[in-house]
């Protein structure tokens, strides 16, 4: 039985404190030096305990992770942004602390853990960020229950289709960011962690997540290799939904609240934030430059410039 964590301190949780490998100026150099980060969760509507990170106080800002993440890649994001915002990160199933199960693993039953997830919280509005398969989440949670609750939306680098259908024309591929004509060699590669060809999986998000060229995101992963223990058996069983979703028609017609999307040059998907931009009224496009670590992982690798464009454009909207 998976018992709920209540405000939970994180090395309370560990067993013990950890320092990290890097000590950045004006970031903690080990866990406890965020005493006001806690762990907690809630029991969703199919009785799946799914944990989450919480620090600071004010308007809510709710983070949801990309596919294997979780709260521990957002600790420096967490300690910057919650001087501002009562910030939240959801520990979607099977990932993090949450419970690992064998059900509900599609895309529009984690948007509905996000709704109830709210309803937990008794949070009726906040600014919501999706990164990589989070941004799949939201594109969900809008598609089923609209924009109501969504103050603000903020993606991150995530294509609307990563399966790329044989009969579409090139310029179909762009817009939608599409990378694989086969799910499951692709989904293989990524539940093993192991390279392909660029026909299987046309993407460079393997080698810059094994680029460890910030401190801030060594730091990030080195909390996660600590305090997390993945298994992939239960992870990759949302895979197979999560890549062969088309999410156009949602950005296309029912993205209607001021909207951010963040990507970077070494993006492999950068036409389609382009497109994503586009044709999303009153959104703002971020392009990171190499220098600014303008990768899929930029909010971790960068994530004081993240943290100040997010909270400018917040802020504006």
């Amino acid at each position: 039985m998976i018992y709920p964590l209540i405000n939970q301190s994180l090395p309370a949780m560990l067993g013990e404190d950890f320092y990290f490998p890097n000590e950045i100026i004006d970031q903690a150099f080990r866990v406890s030096d965020f005493p006001d980060l806690k762990v907690s969760s809630f029991s969703t509507s199919d009785r799946v305990n799914l944990a989450y990170w919480e620090a600071g106080a004010g308007q809510p800002l709710i983070f949801i992770p990309g596919w294997s993440a979780n709260g521990a890649m957002y600790f420096h994001l967490m300690h910057i942004l919650s001087n501002h915002y009562h910030v939240y990160v959801l520990d979607v199933r099977n990932q993090g602390f949450s419970e690992k199960t064998a059900s509900g693993n599609r895309i529009s039953r984690y948007a509905m853990d996000v709704k109830e997830f709210a309803e937990h919280l008794g949070v009726p509005e906040a600014h919501y960020c999706g990164w990589s398969m989070g941004a799949s989440v939201m594109w969900a949670y809008i598609d089923l229950f609209g924009t109501q609750g969504i103050r603000t939306l903020s993606i991150i680098d995530q294509a609307p289709s990563i399966y790329c259908h044989a009969d579409w024309t090139e310029q179909q591929r762009l817009d939608a960011g599409a990378f694989t004509t086969s799910p499951e060699r692709m989904i293989d590669s990524y539940v093993n962690m192991t390279t392909t060809n660029q026909l299987i999986s046309g993407t460079r998000v393997l080698e810059r997540a094994m680029a460890i060229d910030s401190p801030y995101f060594h730091n990030a992963i080195s909390l996660v290799q600590a305090a997390i223990k993945d298994d992939m058996a239960f992870t990759g069983l949302v895979l197979f939904d999560h890549v062969t979703n088309d999410w156009r028609d949602v950005i296309q017609t029912k993205i209607d609240v001021p909207t951010a999307i963040f990507t970077g040059e070494y993006s492999d998907w950068l036409d389609s934030q382009k497109w994503m931009n586009s044709v999303i009224r009153n959104s703002v496009l971020y392009v990171y430059d190499k220098a600014e670590q303008g990768d899929h992982f930029l909010a971790f690798k960068n994530p004081q410039k993240f943290a100040t464009d997010l909270h400018s454009f917040l802020q504006r909207s």
